[in-house]
């Protein structure tokens, strides 16, 4: 058997194994650096929060429940107004009612005035002139 040089060989291991440990302080070294950027972000985004977005949260709070207010007293009025137009229709019916009842008794009333002393003289002028109906106008069914 030959004998076979490994000096070679070894030094390509060796090579190799440095290489692979190399990327593994770079590969660990991309991490922390990776974790150190999400713990920025987080404060970063945190701060951020705390001076911009929370006052704006509260005003529009804020606004929000003056709506919700001015919502709800819209609502209130409304609902007076509405009860308030419906009793008023109700009374003017009611009223024009009695005054078509009234002003019916009254014309009845005077009709049958009218009637009463158109009998009278009609008795005492006699049976003879009685009167008659009004002739139809010419064209006139």
């Amino acid at each position: 058997m030959p004998t076979v040089d490994l000096g070679t060989t070894n030094t390509f291991l060796g090579i190799m194994a440095v290489v692979s440990v190399l990327e593994a302080l770079l590969l660990i070294g991309i991490g922390v650096g990776a974790f150190i950027a999400y713990r920025r972000m987080t404060l970063m985004m945190a701060d951020l929060e705390a001076r911009q977005i929370a006052p704006l949260r509260e005003k529009v709070e804020g606004i929000l429940t003056d709506v919700r207010t001015v919502t709800a007293n819209v609502s209130h009025q409304s609902e007076r107004v509405h009860h308030a137009i419906t009793d008023t229709l109700d009374r003017v019916d009611e009223t024009a009612g009695r005054v078509k009842g009234t002003v019916r008794d009254r014309v009845h009333q005077a009709v049958g005035v009218v009637r009463g002393v158109r009998a009278v003289f009609m008795t005492l002028l006699g049976a003879d002139a009685r009167h008659e109906p009004p002739a139809p106008a010419p064209g006139r069914v």
